[in-house]
């Protein structure tokens, strides 16, 4: 990636907390970046272009569309809201096909990123296990392949310290080889924000790069290194303890604003810093004590099964006609 992200020290993978974190120094106007927003009751969506080098610098993000879905309902459990959340991705992601001209008929290779023995990172996998893939039908037995289907082939490649090999490298091997026109990259990121832990999916034609949400970066899954485009599909489900601390620092400066006019007594100058100092400052507390942890909710299990469901679901209506994309049942595949 040309893009070094150290350079922002609040640890984020969404562009929607990027073009946040932007907006608070350089205001809502950022040259080279465009953006639309709208809701449908409940689901929040943003959409996030960056046209310009200057755009790309100022989010820390490669130049691209990024689509932000936000379902705080999620947590909720609510099947109705998951179905509707479903059809909604299923509808957007045939415009990121449209948009990159893939036709009907081209060979699309799906990646699961991510470690299947850690829950948290496991987004990637049990999303492959969903799928629903076609490919060695197209090759064995095209004949007997009903019309609306398309050739859909999926891998879990594991990580490099179960493997021994980068992501990167696998993934080049199986494109030289099976020769897909698209790859599509599905992992778990990191967020700024607690709220939009397992309750967020991402879009983004700009790739993606393996273990960038833990801070560590691995060669990237992009069309630059592949050759053919990449659609990356991400869901943060982790958030540093330094952010979340930094984040409580601040609620609760808000609070006591709410209480009295000298919230200097309780806080300090602690309210008077910047975001960026005010996190630095914690993590030069937590981390010579190891204590600057990922940290994610009791409920993980539950949620990354459920989200990972909405995504396949979505993906199985986006990628083969025969799938009806106005109503998807995210436990049905």
């Amino acid at each position: 990636m040309g893009i070094d992200l150290s350079a922002y020290s609040v640890r984020t993978d969404l562009a929607l907390e990027a073009k946040e974190m932007a907006s608070q120094t350089q205001g809502e106007n950022i040259p080279g970046v465009k953006t639309q927003s709208f809701e449908d009751k409940g689901i929040y969506v943003t959409m996030i272009e960056i046209t310009s080098q200057q755009g790309a610098e100022a989010l820390g993000k490669q130049p691209g569309h990024y689509l932000t879905i936000e379902v705080p309902g999620l947590r909720q459990k609510d099947s109705e809201l998951q179905d509707r959340v479903a059809t909604l991705f299923a509808k957007e992601f045939a415009k990121y096909l449209q948009e990159l001209n893939i036709n009907k008929d081209a060979k699309i290779l799906i990646v699961g990123l991510g470690n299947w023995n850690v829950t948290p990172d496991a987004l990637g996998p049990i999303v492959v296990e969903n799928l629903m893939v076609t490919r060695h039908y197209f090759e064995l037995m095209p004949d007997q392949v009903a019309p609306g289907y398309r050739p859909v082939s999926a891998v879990a490649p594991g990580v490099l310290g179960i493997t021994g090999i980068e992501t990167s490298e696998i993934v080049q091997g199986i494109v030289e080889k099976t020769k897909p026109d698209l790859v599509i990259a599905v992992d778990a990121l990191a967020s700024k924000a607690l709220e939009r832990v397992n309750t967020t999916i991402q879009i983004a034609d700009s790739g993606i790069t393996p273990g960038s949400g833990i801070g560590n970066k691995r060669k990237g899954l992009t069309q630059d290194i592949l050759g053919i485009p990449v659609i990356a599909i991400g869901v943060p489900t982790v958030v540093y303890a330094s952010t979340i601390v930094n984040s409580t620092i601040e609620m609760l400066s808000q609070n006591f604003g709410k209480q009295t006019q000298n919230t200097s007594a309780i806080m300090g100058m602690l309210p008077d810093m910047t975001e960026n100092d005010r996190l630095n400052m914690v993590r030069e507390v937590l981390m010579p004590n190891g204590h600057d942890l990922l940290v994610t909710p009791k409920e993980i299990d539950q949620f990354i099964e459920d989200i990972a469901n909405i995504i396949a679901s979505g993906l199985n209506a986006a990628l083969h006609e025969a799938v009806d994309k106005n109503n998807v049942s995210a436990f049905t595949h």
